[in-house]
């Protein structure tokens, strides 16, 4: 089958990352590509992460790093929690960790560390948590952040005048770097849409998982998608993050 599949963000929402590889009937065969965000929301983030470690034994995964595993690594590393990041899914990602031996959670540090800032596959397709600012693309970005936080390059996307074409001097230059981008970090809920969205060459495959949405996975070539149902209808007795909070 040889496919790449690309996963939105999972926010510790584990029951919904076993459907969504299920129904995509996930093989060894394929390549998973995961955008971040993989914990902070839903209660099973470190069981998100034990998961995923043990994935690797089994085929071909890239992990970006999300703003919020940023957040997760650093506590791991020095037990910082600033408010901001407990009011956005860090408290029930530390309750997570509650059964977890100081081991594990270095194994699981190492595995943060491990984590990339964004990927360029053999076809110039990037594959990167938020964005960059930078024109000349993300390896020359002067904020290293940009990757976990930016929004600037889904914005542009979402309001270009749909008239314009590649070979308009008024074409956003970022967007002619690569054949096709995917992020996640800014749910396409914000725009009332529930499955990946496509604006210009950017595909967005953040679903909503932290908040009512659900989790997607997207075979790259054929854009064909398959979502889990949604979070809330599978943590029934928990709270979904704050639909209007900004920090996912």
């Amino acid at each position: 089958m040889n496919r790449t599949l690309v996963i939105g963000d999972i926010h510790g929402g584990f029951k919904a990352l076993k459907q969504v590889l299920e129904r995509a009937e996930v093989s060894a065969n394929d390549q998973l590509v995961f955008l971040g965000d993989y914990v902070d929301g839903w209660s099973e983030s470190a069981q998100i992460i034990e998961f995923l470690m043990g994935l690797t034994l089994q085929q071909n995964c890239i992990f970006i790093k999300g703003n919020h595993d940023a957040w997760c690594e650093d506590w791991l590393l020095s037990g910082a929690s600033p408010e901001i990041w407990l009011a956005n899914g860090g408290r029930n990602t530390v309750e997570s960790y509650k059964h977890f031996s100081s081991d594990d959670r270095k194994r699981h540090l190492e595995f943060f560390h491990s984590m990339k800032n964004y990927y360029v596959d053999e076809e110039n397709r990037l594959f990167i948590h938020a964005g960059y600012s930078s024109m000349h693309g993300p390896e020359n970005e002067v904020y290293s952040s940009n990757y976990r936080w930016d929004r600037t390059l889904w914005e542009t996307a979402v309001s270009m005048d749909k008239k314009l074409n590649k070979n308009s001097e008024l074409y956003p230059k970022r967007l002619l770097l690569y054949k096709e981008i995917y992020i996640g970090h800014t749910p396409t809920l914000y725009l009332g849409v529930k499955k990946p969205l496509n604006k210009a060459n950017i595909w967005n495959l953040d679903t909503g998982a932290a908040f009512t949405g659900s989790l997607s996975i997207m075979d790259i070539e054929t854009k064909e998608f398959w979502q889990s149902d949604p979070l809330p209808t599978l943590y029934p007795r928990e709270k979904g993050r704050n639909s209007s909070s900004l920090q996912d």
